[in-house]
């Protein structure tokens, strides 16, 4: 069984991580097309049909902002899967447009020499399976095989979310860890809301990554990082926390949001949105990458796949100001 070594100091996927600094976000999906940030797996697979799916142009965006890898997804909480999946119906196959996503986004990072990693939903409001932790398990354990299992080219990191719908032992973390790192040794994985347990409303907070102490309670384990969107670290972000009386080093990505912090799905009303300042996140690059942790800011295509020039525009104007444009 692979699982994380106590260490004091980051190990080479750790460090991997580390280095690449700086990535897009990419949130597109059933999502996109009717007007919500989270659905109920109930949508019409039909309703999921981009005129267009612009993925070079998506990476070729981040590339020039200076950014060193994406995150794209794949599954949202909905359990629409984005790639050519065998294990759902609930997936592009069955839609007007039948482009696997992820197929798309892989090739284009080939092109750019661009970092892939993916973002999956634990939570899935569609699978029949759901309540059934061991058979769900296994269901999450073969879509992760589909998209880990070299079909797709290296993945460096693997962002799961949605664990707060069921008890962190019913995921079996320590599976789906072994799994990922047996196909893909060097990828990074991490569940949000790593660290603190138990939550209360009291003690929420005190888990926030603005608060985070050395020495607490890893909550889902084993994970390579620390994560909890949108908050960021404080000036003296500590990297030591501690599961069953051992400590291990996690480093922090920090997720964010182009417009409004937490507008993660394109929507009618996206582009009146306000779009967050070239300032605040050059601060919050220089921030994280001076403690060692990276930021990620999320650009959402719309529904004709391509991303809004202002968006875009954006991250120039923070490349420029960071010295990181590339041309």
């Amino acid at each position: 069984m692979i699982t994380l070594a106590p260490s004091d100091a980051p190990n080479a996927c750790q460090q991997a991580q580390i280095n690449r600094k700086y990535g897009m976000f990419i949130h597109f999906g059933i999502n996109t097309f009717n007007d919500t940030e989270w659905s109920d797996g109930k949508l019409p697979v039909r309703s999921y049909n981009p005129s267009g799916i612009d993925a070079d142009g998506w990476i070729k965006n981040a590339y020039n902002a200076g950014m060193n890898y994406v995150i794209l997804i794949t599954k949202h909480h909905d359990g629409f899967c984005l790639w050519d999946t065998t294990t759902t119906s609930y997936c592009v196959n069955n839609s007007p447009n039948k482009t696997d996503v992820v197929a798309a986004v892989a090739t284009a990072c080939k092109k750019y020499g661009i970092k892939l990693g993916l973002y999956y939903s634990l939570w899935d409001r569609h699978e029949k399976c759901y309540k059934d932790d061991t058979r769900y398990v296994e269901y999450m354990c073969a879509q992760l095989t589909e998209l880990l299992d070299g079909r797709y080219g290296e993945i460096a990191e693997l962002w799961l979310d949605g664990g707060w719908d069921k008890r962190p032992r019913k995921w079996n973390v320590p599976k789906i860890y072994d799994l990922v790192h047996t196909l893909q040794p060097d990828c990074a994985t991490a569940v949000n809301v790593t660290i603190g347990y138990p939550w209360t409303k009291t003690t929420l907070k005190k888990f926030f990554p603005e608060n985070y102490k050395e020495g607490m309670p890893i909550r889902y384990f084993p994970s390579d990082f620390r994560l909890l969107d949108p908050h960021f670290t404080a000036k003296n972000d500590p990297k030591l926390y501690t599961y069953r009386g051992k400590r291990y080093y996690l480093p922090f990505e920090a997720t964010i949001c182009i417009r409004n912090m937490t507008n993660w799905f394109w929507d009618p009303g996206y582009t009146s949105d306000k779009l967050v300042s070239k300032d605040f996140i050059a601060e919050k690059y220089r921030l994280l990458t001076s403690q060692g942790n990276t930021l990620v800011v999320n650009v959402a295509p719309n529904i004709h796949g391509r991303q809004e020039q202002a968006d875009v525009d954006r991250l120039l104007e923070v490349a420029d100001e960071l010295g990181i444009r590339r041309k």
